[in-house]
């Protein structure tokens, strides 16, 4: 009977979770009947329905429209306001970037091209989809990039197993032939000697070989698969678009402290993640490599030879890449787009020397953004042909049609991830819901005496936190609650924002343990034999080698670049209570 209501229960769980969370906390906002308790009420029911899940994460973005108006702590218009901020487009101009990429194949192009010059020795092929899946997830969606790159891992790795397969069979026939010819000179010599029984060695000898075989390639699948769906996580972080949390960060930043000067640009967020991606890459393919290859580096690398299965393997992808064709009009009119949007990018604010919008736009106040740029450049794939117009004459009739665009708007409807944006909305929301209300600025008080730790300490605490917290919540979510308290702790004890809002929001991005944790993991988790235990122990590990890394480099070349030793001025401000 207690199992059947246990059962009941867990079935209507949602339900209970939607409807008891704001009984329970109800008492907040009625017994401390002030505008941060209604505000702390908003934030932990938003909370609680984000870690549950139990209504979809767009719709729980909503909340602030509904309950901050209600509860006086916003009016409805400077809510919503908040849902489509520059922020959005810069994501939005991103986002129709990548969907022209992935509408043309073009990343499958690119992809193949890599790994053709890389080669299939398994340290190298390893490395080769490592790296080929973080520069993808640089510009496309981690999701996408994985779910591109594991197809073809597993097709090469499935060649090189027959090719193996078919070598040993030969082998074994060649040995059956040799035993055939020796029994027949021992019958010449005479009846003497008894039979040695080869041919029962020989089939034990091949039974061992096919196990052996199977075991080798399945500890290669898994490490294989755990690779590419790491290296788009890890790939993400490398750029300002590549992933949600990190135009979180610049929504938040910009929403907190608006007098900041555009301190995170793309060039800016480059300039430091870029360089932290390459070292979390290269520790977390040595950290695969010794945990399903062994550090046998004169196996794993080939050291140059090329035997029968690599031969084959590598031409499975070289038949990949040429039923491709040739490079169409339509994909190189994308990769000139994609290659002007990066350098536009760069080129706007590079730091160290004036940019092209400083000169022509931002003299006195920054009228030109890295959202103004993005939506110029994806607004010219509904302006330009798939191919060349041209009138040809078909059946005796002028052909008159004109070709498509490089993209249209059915294609975009069908691809874009529109929940993203409120969810962004949501995060923007509840930042200045906090503000307004006067509950950062309470926060920041009650989290003064930190001021006693050292600041690297407190980095690598909170980066520990954060990264344990987004296994079990979505990084979306995961940067949208913290990154508000890390602003208000960060101004009460006179800390650089940056110093702690950066290296948290990469760490968000780093769920590496669960199969359920990101939408790569769970690709990877069905593609590749993959047990639970082997996800998180390998994923335990990259999560220190996330969190070291990042820290490393927030006091190394990040102190350098943000000048974070110092507090800003433009830090200092003061919240009003209404």
């Amino acid at each position: 009977m207690v199992a059947e209501v246990l059962k009941c229960l867990w079935k209507y769980r949602n339900y209970l979770i939607i409807f008891l969370t704001p009984l329970l906390i109800l008492p907040l906002p009625l017994a401390i009947n002030t505008p941060q308790a209604k505000c702390g009420f908003v934030i932990i029911l938003m909370a609680l329905y984000w870690c549950t899940e139990c209504i979809p994460l767009a719709v729980t973005a909503l909340l602030p429209v509904i309950l901050f108006p209600m509860m006086g702590i916003m009016e409805s218009g400077e809510v919503c306001v908040q849902y489509l901020k520059d922020s959005n487009m810069l994501f939005i101009g991103g986002l129709l970037v990548a969907i022209a990429v992935e509408h043309w194949n073009l990343h499958k192009r690119i992809a193949l091209r890599v790994l053709l010059i890389v080669g299939v020795k398994p340290a190298l092929l390893m490395m080769g989809f490592m790296g080929t899946t973080a520069f993808l997830s640089m510009w496309i969606s981690n999701t996408a990039s994985t779910a591109m790159m594991l197809p073809i891992a597993q097709a090469v790795l499935n060649q090189l197993s027959r090719t193996e397969e078919a070598q040993d069979r030969e082998q074994q026939e060649a040995a059956g032939v040799d035993n055939e010819a020796f029994h027949m000179s021992d019958m010449k010599e005479g009846p003497t000697k008894e039979p040695v029984g080869d041919e029962e060695w020989g089939s034990a000898t091949m039974e061992e070989r096919r196990l052996r075989r199977e075991q080798k390639y399945l500890k290669l699948t898994k490490g294989m698969s755990l690779s590419v769906c790491y290296a788009a996580s890890i790939g993400g972080t490398a750029t300002l678009t590549g992933t949600t949390p990190n135009l979180i960060l610049k929504g938040q930043v910009d929403e907190l402290f608006p007098k900041n000067g555009g301190i995170i640009n793309f060039a800016s967020w480059f300039g430091f993640s870029f360089p932290n991606m390459l070292l979390m890459l290269v520790l977390s393919w040595f950290w695969l490599q010794f945990m399903f290859l062994g550090l046998n580096f004169k196996k794993t690398f080939g050291c140059g030879s090329k035997n029968k299965a690599d031969k084959e393997a590598y031409q499975v992808m070289k038949n990949e890449y040429k039923s491709l064709g040739t490079i169409s009009f339509a994909e190189g009119s994308v990769l000139v787009i994609f290659v002007l949007l990066v350098v536009l990018w760069f080129t706007r604010e590079p730091g160290f020397m004036p940019g092209w919008a400083t000169v022509l736009f931002n003299q006195d106040q920054t009228f030109v953004t890295d959202g103004t740029v993005a939506i110029f450049m994806s607004t010219l794939f509904f302006l330009f042909p798939a191919r060349l117009p041209s009138c040809s004459r078909g059946n005796g009739q002028e052909n008159w049609k004109a070709p498509p665009t490089l993209l249209n708007w059915d294609v975009v409807h069908e691809k874009m991830p529109w929940n993203i944006i409120l969810l962004l909305g949501g995060g923007f929301a509840l930042a200045r819901g906090s503000e307004t209300s006067g509950l950062s600025q309470w926060l920041g008080d009650s989290l003064s005496p930190l001021k006693e730790i050292p600041p690297f300490a407190i980095s690598l605490l909170l980066c520990m936190l954060v990264g344990t917290f987004t296994e079990c919540s979505s990084n979306t979510a995961t940067t949208t609650l913290f990154l508000p308290i890390l602003a208000s702790m960060a101004t009460a004890i006179e800390l650089h924002p940056l110093y702690v809002m950066l290296p948290c929001t990469i760490c968000a991005s780093l769920a590496f343990m669960l199969p359920v944790a990101t939408p790569p993991n769970a690709i990877a988790f069905s593609y590749g034999n993959l047990k639970v235990m082997d996800m998180a122990k390998a994923g335990l590990m990259l999560n220190v080698i996330g969190v070291l890394s990042i820290n490393f480099a927030i006091n190394t070349w990040g102190m350098a670049m943000f000048e974070l030793n110092s507090f800003p001025p433009w830090a200092n401000v003061t919240h009003t209570k209404p």
